[in-house]
């Protein structure tokens, strides 16, 4: 196989491989999508050729360090899909499909065919049905916000999320504003079970050392 056959065959297959799982969240309607998945993934398998070329003239040069810039840059445009309405955060799963996706593109570009193919599919089945399985295991669980005035001190949010991890409460995401007096407002974005109710953690956290005011948005 020619160099340049072998090139066109990398960033054909990249193309391929990211529209692949681009086509899961075009169906979604999400805001990153079909062509946004192929360029990603043509990009980063590019990037990885133009690192294994500078490599290849220069012996002491490191091919990974140019692609790995691809890693790290990819969070600014998969920071882009993330938005925040309320106590919900969407967008996440999209962004880590962009970073994964130019993942691949990077195998794809070093020649690891099977990887990337692998990858690719273990990828799209999980958008495909693990979010359903996820809608199911969540679907009896609440979602609530907690407002918390604590004392700032070392150690405040440990007690706090101790108390809530005994309770089977998931705390999945954290707003912390310092106040005077040397307190802080807390604000908790909480999954509580439906069994277990929501006095009950507000009784459990009111009895913890620093916690003063507790407010409940549900």
């Amino acid at each position: 196989m020619s160099q340049e056959f072998e090139v066109i065959f990398r960033l054909i297959l990249a193309g391929i491989l990211g529209g692949f799982i681009g086509l899961e969240r075009e169906s979604l309607r999400k805001s990153a999508g079909f062509r946004t998945h192929i360029l990603v993934c043509v990009g980063a398998a590019l990037v990885m050729l133009v690192s294994i070329h500078v490599a290849s003239g220069n012996p002491n040069a490191d091919p990974a360090r140019i692609a790995a810039q691809v890693v790290s840059g990819i969070g600014f445009l998969g920071a882009g899909t993330i938005m925040r309405e309320g106590a919900t955060v969407r967008g996440l799963t999209t962004a880590a499909s962009l970073w994964v996706v130019a993942c691949i593109g990077l195998a794809v570009g070093a020649g690891m065919y099977f990887a990337s193919t692998i990858g690719t599919g273990l990828v799209f089945l999980a958008l495909l049905y693990l979010g359903k399985l996820e809608r199911r295991l969540t679907e009896r669980r609440h979602y609530h916000v907690l407002y918390l005035t604590v004392d700032d001190e070392p150690g405040q949010m440990g007690r706090i999320g101790w108390a809530l991890g005994e309770l089977g409460v998931n705390i999945h995401n954290i707003d912390m504003r310092s106040l005077s007096d040397n307190k802080a407002r807390l604000e908790l974005y909480l999954t509580i079970p439906v069994e277990l109710r929501t006095e009950k953690v507000i009784t459990t956290l009111m009895q913890l050392e620093g916690v003063h005011q507790i407010e409940l948005e549900e």
